[in-house]
């Protein structure tokens, strides 16, 4: 069961400062330097008109290629879009079997693009690269094919791809109006655009990223650097819930 973490200013100022020194100063759940700006420059188009729903396989790799699933409202109206990224070893399938129905539900557009290897470029601190690279060629597609509401595009994503997916929001934060991460490890540093809201969600059993260490740490920090952040504890391990997954995407539309 999820909820909502309030804390006091008292109990913030303490554990905020304890958690930022530690995440500064860098630990297995970290905020890392990395080279390479990580900037997106696709951007929805105006006057599109989407013809396709369901899910469509891109066609820009034969073997780690993206997918777009569009709902059926998108053929009556622009629709918000959201960018998800898998975890190490996953692959983008598996990121529609934890979605399940609820982007669907929620009338959203999901791209689920595959990493160029195992992980993330960066998440191995060696700076953002391909999968940026990548990234931005699957959304100029998306944007080329389908009606997307500027206002309401999202990137997030699960494990390492929730850590990603912070770091990439945080760089794009002009572009990407709305973060969701479902169990992030640490962010990775670049400059920062904009000020997207955040989403956090995060088991506490999670045996491989831990959730003191990693959650409920990224979540102060950012808070402190003035973001607004909605943070979920759940009870469980390192997985996405079907109610948070719900919750996540209501946090899209939213």
């Amino acid at each position: 069961m999820s909820r909502r973490v309030i804390y006091t200013r008292r109990e913030f100022c303490a554990v905020a400062g304890t958690a930022t020194a530690s995440i500064l100063a860098g630990s297995a759940c970290r905020l890392t330097g990395a080279s390479g700006t990580g900037r997106l420059t696709a951007r929805p188009r105006d006057g599109m008109k989407t013809s396709a729903t369901g899910q469509i396989a891109l066609g820009l790799d034969h073997q780690r290629d993206a997918i777009l699933q569009l709902p059926q409202s998108a053929s009556h109206s622009p629709v918000p879009l959201f960018v998800m990224l898998h975890g190490a070893t996953q692959t983008a399938d598996d990121m529609f079997g934890y979605l399940g129905s609820t982007h669907l539900e929620a009338g959203v557009a999901v791209l689920a693009p595959n990493s160029r290897g195992g992980t993330w470029d960066a998440i191995g601190g060696g700076g953002f690269g391909a999968d940026v690279e990548f990234l931005n060629q699957a959304l100029e597609r998306v944007f080329e094919t389908a009606a997307i509401d500027p206002a309401r595009v999202a990137i997030g994503g699960f494990s390492d791809g929730a850590s990603y997916a912070i770091s990439l929001g945080l760089i794009n934060g002009d572009f990407f109006r709305s973060v969701v991460a479902f169990s992030p490890g640490f962010v990775i540093s670049g400059a920062i655009y904009g000020q997207p809201r955040i989403f956090i969600s995060h088991g506490t059993h999670d045996h491989i990223l831990p959730i003191n260490s990693c959650g409920r740490r990224i979540a102060i920090t950012l808070t402190a650097r003035g973001y607004d952040v909605t943070f979920r504890e759940f009870d469980g391990d390192h997985e996405i819930p079907a109610d948070v997954a719900r919750e996540g995407l209501r946090w899209v539309t939213g």
